[in-house]
């Protein structure tokens, strides 16, 4: 009985060894990374208070913004016929009160809202968003801007320097502090006292400085926390000066690159595909379809289609594709820009025509020669009025409650060598976009309106502009009720009637998704 009990103990202490031995020398063991998100370490509380000395007894500093925006509207002071388009007055619209008002648990919604904005704050704060400023006269050298290293990489950090006179102390020391990576030194100077190598705090010392800025030429940085794309705000400092730069560390942007082949001119069938979404009107998208062909027979057309009893839309260079049953404008755009293949995407509605002031080349043109991620052209109502849609918006960060969203009509500037080209930040439904910035980006749950809110959401990623001299035509909305079809019926019961569904889902990706608690407007 005790040597049955004596070979069970040795079994089950061979397998405890063995257990461990295999966890020891498991290679996910090696390293315990956190990589929840993080907000503010100590470093970023250092360098809030030091601004905060700074600034300290200027008056000017108390009447900064406060992060208390207000939507205000513009009183009428006066009515007359059509006084709004030729005074256009600032309106207010309070989306807070609008969507908690209907909201069956208005406190819980304001809960959940927070929680998924302060965890939004944590995934997109960087380090190196944090000011930083190089206060004067301080003998430290160091980078400012521009040190960069790849996720776990290692590299040199350039430019550290001290610079305090020859003799003036019997030591000179240095200290270096990071939060997601180590320092260390790839090679050693005589004289030089170096503590802390492959940790997150290093001291350099010695007596003779020019051995210490030597010394300083070969501290290296390892990056120990893997993260796509962040930063590291490094500490250099003496006993009594400090100092701070940033490290960015993530992987390169890879381009995105479309191969269109070789051409001494704009081939707009190998660089442009045209997408539309259609529903109900199929006698609307034939036009368009045979406008299209007039002017360029060879450029893809395709088609997103969400009607009920699909009917077949054939022809050379036409990719129809069927939607189930009523899915919404933007989720057909979606849709249709994903099976783009071509560097730029032309957006059209299906009632629209082209006509010989559609150039397509010129949009083209101006995407070719700047900066610009989508520009918009005209459309021309049957009323020959060609109209531009321009509009420019800004964010005014507010408290807990939300930010406030203000919209105007008009543009930013106009863009030199194309004086008939502006910068906005909205325009008409007519635009031709760079395909990868912009696919993906329509909220499918905007079925029936949400143009403005396409826009919205791209706001700071999307670089817009607009060019007048670009225009399609409209097809004519005036048809009288009485020679209307079933299909034109049937068709604008879908589009201008709105559910309170629909307007529910408007006012939550307001307040919630976009955390706006107002809105201000012409």
């Amino acid at each position: 009985m005790r040597s049955s009990f004596k070979q069970c103990f040795g079994l089950l202490l061979i397998s405890v060894l063995l257990l461990s031995l295999f966890f020891a020398w498991s290679p996910g063991s090696l390293s315990v990374v956190d990589i929840r998100p993080k907000l503010r370490g100590q470093i970023d509380i250092i360098l809030e208070e030091k601004i905060q000395n700074i600034i300290s007894g200027y008056d000017v500093a108390h009447r900064l913004a406060q992060n208390t925006c207000m939507c205000l509207a513009d009183e009428e002071t006066f009515r007359l016929p059509f006084s709004n388009l030729l005074f256009p007055r600032v309106w207010a619209h309070n989306i807070s009160l609008a969507f908690l008002e209907s909201h069956p648990d208005p406190s819980g919604v304001q809960r959940h809202r927070a929680q998924e904005y302060s965890k939004f704050q944590e995934r997109s704060y960087s380090p190196a968003d944090v000011l930083i400023v190089a206060e004067a006269n301080s003998p430290l050298q160091y980078p400012t801007q521009g040190v960069e290293v790849r996720p776990l990489k290692t590299i040199i950090i350039p430019g550290l320097g001290l610079k305090e006179e020859t003799g003036s102390k019997i030591k000179h020391t240095v200290y270096l502090t990071a939060t997601l990576g180590t320092f260390d030194v790839a090679a050693t100077v005589e004289r030089v006292s170096v503590e802390g190598q492959g940790e997150k705090h290093m001291i350099l010392s010695s007596p003779l400085l020019s051995a210490l800025n030597r010394q300083l030429k070969f501290v290296t940085y390892t990056n120990t926390v893997f993260h796509p794309k962040t930063a590291d705000t490094v500490q250099f400092s003496t006993d009594v000066h400090q100092s701070f730069f940033t490290i960015k560390v993530g992987h390169g942007t890879l381009p995105k690159l479309y191969n269109s082949g070789y051409q001494s001119e704009y081939n707009i069938s190998a660089l442009v595909t045209i997408a539309t979404k259609t529903f109900l009107r199929y006698d609307k998208l034939k036009d368009l379809i045979d406008s299209i062909r007039q002017y360029y027979p060879t450029v893809t057309i395709v088609i997103a289609d969400d009607n009920e009893h699909p009917q077949p839309v054939t022809g050379p260079h036409i990719d129809h594709y069927i939607m189930p049953f009523g899915k919404g404008w933007f989720a057909g755009r979606n849709l249709a820009v994903s099976q783009v293949t071509t560097k730029y995407v032309l957006w059209v509605d299906d009632d629209f025509i082209f006509t010989a002031k559609t150039k397509l080349e010129m949009m083209v043109d101006i995407l070719e020669k700047t900066t610009l991620d989508l520009v918009g052209g005209a459309v021309r109502e049957v009323t020959g009025y060609a109209a531009t849609f321009r509009h420019t918006m800004s964010v005014e960060y507010g408290g807990e409650e939300g930010d406030c969203l203000h919209i105007r009509t008009g543009y930013h500037h106009v863009i030199e060598g194309f004086p008939n080209c502006v910068v906005a930040d909205a325009v008409i439904n007519f635009f031709l976009a760079r395909t990868y910035k912009v696919q993906g980006g329509f909220n499918p749950r905007l079925a029936r309106h949400g143009h403005l809110e396409f826009f919205i959401d791209a706001l700071g990623s999307l670089h817009v502009g607009s060019c007048s001299d670009v225009i399609v035509s409209h097809a004519s909305k005036i048809i009288p009720p009485w020679s209307k079809t079933e299909s034109q019926k049937s068709y604008d019961k879908f589009r201008y009637s709105f559910s309170n569904a629909d307007n529910d889902v408007h006012k939550e990706d307001f307040y919630f998704k976009n955390r706006f608690k107002c809105m201000t407007s012409h």
